[in-house]
């Protein structure tokens, strides 16, 4: 199916279906390989290059697993009908969205806000954020869902659109395993200071154009959009991360809002740069903004990874 049409369908159906837990994703399925890979190569008392060589070993081997078999899984079913193959594409493109179950995730904390119901939203939270969350007040709960929406909207949404663009389902299937393995394994703790390195490289790289296409998005879709470029082109580098503060700054121009600052994981004190630093607080009702917001980024996604599917096909053609 060419991934013109294919893109649309798959957005559907994820804004139709959502996220159901009860269903056999993909990912879980990629995690699960990814810890029992980690399991059968790591160690105690292996040395830097070592652990360096098997994490990249394990990465390769996830990211190329996932994009062979989802191909195969294509070609198989298509094998049996021309239906069929097209159904099981348009299933495994929908795996690889989150807007839907970001949008949900993110609503389900603000209605928790609205009622004054702080452990729920504490609690709801903890479900899409590593931070903390069971000291947080309104302010930082408000504050972690914009960042987290800003983020995600690229992870989860406009960056496996933009390589369903480019190679179908199974590059987007590959981008996901990327995906998957930063947020495992892709760490600059002690343990996977040197084992998740070359994970983390390979998520940074992927990230790289998605990240950047996202903050444009987010701009655009912004009822203030020079600001919103401004804050972006000024702040989006202050993060840790090249791709992270992107979206996050562009976000924090586009509602008005100072993002950033001390967060907690698993009980330590993290400072991150603060973006939009002249700006408010955020509150309930700009983390009620973001989601309107994202949402409406994730669409301007969509539109962009169609003209680049089509921009790709017709120089197939020549």
């Amino acid at each position: 199916m060419k991934p013109v049409i294919l893109l649309p369908l798959a957005y559907a159906a994820d804004r139709i279906a959502g996220d159901p837990e009860w269903f056999p994703h993909p990912v879980r399925l990629i995690g699960h390989a990814i810890s029992q890979g980690e399991t059968m190569l790591r160690y105690d008392g292996e040395g830097d290059r070592v652990a360096l060589a098997k994490g990249a070993t394990l990465a390769l081997a996830v990211v190329a697993s996932s994009y062979c078999l989802s191909a195969a899984a294509i070609e198989l079913a298509r094998r049996r009908s021309a239906v069929l193959g097209s159904f099981v594409e348009v299933l495994l493109a929908w795996t690889c969205l989150a807007a839907r179950n970001l949008e949900q995730e993110a609503t389900s904390v603000a209605d928790a806000l609205t009622t004054g119901d702080l452990p729920c939203a504490r609690t709801r939270l903890a479900r899409i954020v590593g931070r903390d969350t069971a000291s947080l007040d309104e302010c930082e709960i408000s504050r972690a869902v914009i960042e987290t929406l800003a983020e995600s909207a690229s992870d989860g949404v406009v960056a496996p659109m933009f390589y369903m663009a480019l190679g179908g389902v199974p590059l987007a299937m590959a981008y996901k395993a990327v995906n998957t393995l930063d947020s495992m394994i892709g760490h600059a703790d002690a343990r996977y200071l040197y084992f998740g390195k070359f994970a983390a490289r390979l998520d940074d790289a992927a990230n790289l154009l998605p990240a950047r296409l996202t903050a444009l998005a987010i701009a655009m879709a912004s009822p203030a959009p020079k600001r919103a470029l401004d804050i972006w082109h000024r702040d989006g580098y202050k993060h840790k991360s090249p791709n992270a503060g992107q979206p996050e700054a562009a976000i924090s121009g586009a509602l008005a809002v100072r993002l950033g600052g001390a967060n907690t994981y698993a009980g330590e004190l993290i400072e991150s740069p603060v973006m939009g630093a002249e700006f408010i607080a955020p509150n309930l009702d700009s983390a009620r903004r973001a989601i309107r917001l994202t949402t409406a980024a994730s669409l301007l996604g969509l539109a962009a990874a169609m003209l680049l599917a089509a921009g790709a096909a017709r120089r197939c053609a020549r």
